[in-house]
């Protein structure tokens, strides 16, 4: 079986099924190259994690060599939303896809990403009936509060992550992601990182490990 996303695949280092996996979903203009960087960082302490590193469905309008989970260019909130929806439903068959290839159950499922992936996996994660374990975002925010308030199905562990000096995705939206989910009772840990602008810090990259490790009781 194939993926329905073209997909950088680290394989588990133990040479055996798979007992978890984890899906990083690359920021706008990146691609699946780009987050495997941090997908290779956890594997070594992951031997057991197949990791997914998809590239996004589009080309990116922006900078065409990269790729976009929905266009951001000169779009209302509404055209956002409902681009996101289309993107939404391709992460959601990766998931599945993902599920069924390797033999493994939702709880055994973490997706994440950074940016853009970090928006769509928030949203995506949240609204599956099928509840996965955890959802890791940097540096992003919620697509569109309303929507989602109105489409929650299921309540993974979330940690969100954020510099204070971005000027991408401000740190207000990552404040008021945090609020969102503090009010709906999810589960959830933060951290925003000092002097720190649109990127993952080394300090980010190793608390998502030891989020990752604590969810799946490694």
């Amino acid at each position: 079986m194939t993926y329905s996303l073209n997909t950088i695949i680290l394989e588990p280092l133990l040479k055996e099924k798979p007992k978890n996996a984890v899906i990083l979903c690359h920021g706008y203009g990146g691609d699946g190259k780009d987050i495997s960087i941090l997908a290779g960082y956890w594997r070594t302490f992951l031997p057991g994690t197949i990791f997914i590193c998809p590239d996004a469905p589009e080309r990116c309008t922006a900078s065409p060599t990269g790729f976009q989970w929905f266009d951001l260019m000169d779009q209302s909130a509404d055209h956002i939303l409902s681009k996101s929806l289309v993107a939404e439903k391709k992460l959601n068959q990766l998931i599945d896809e993902v599920k069924e290839k390797n033999k493994l159950e939702s709880d055994k499922i973490i997706i994440g990403g950074f940016s853009q992936g970090c928006m769509l996996s928030l949203q995506t994660g949240i609204k599956r009936k099928d509840r996965i374990n955890s959802i890791i975002g940097y540096s992003g925010k919620i697509i569109n509060t309303d929507h989602l308030a109105k489409n929650i199905n299921s309540k993974p562990n979330i940690l969100l992550m954020h510099g204070d000096l971005d000027q991408v995705v401000t740190i207000e939206a990552f404040l008021e992601a945090k609020n969102f989910f503090a009010n709906n009772n999810y589960p959830i840990e933060s951290k925003i990182f000092k002097n720190c602008e649109h990127r993952i810090p080394t300090e980010g990259s190793s608390l998502g490990l030891q989020f990752i490790k604590k969810q799946l009781h490694l």
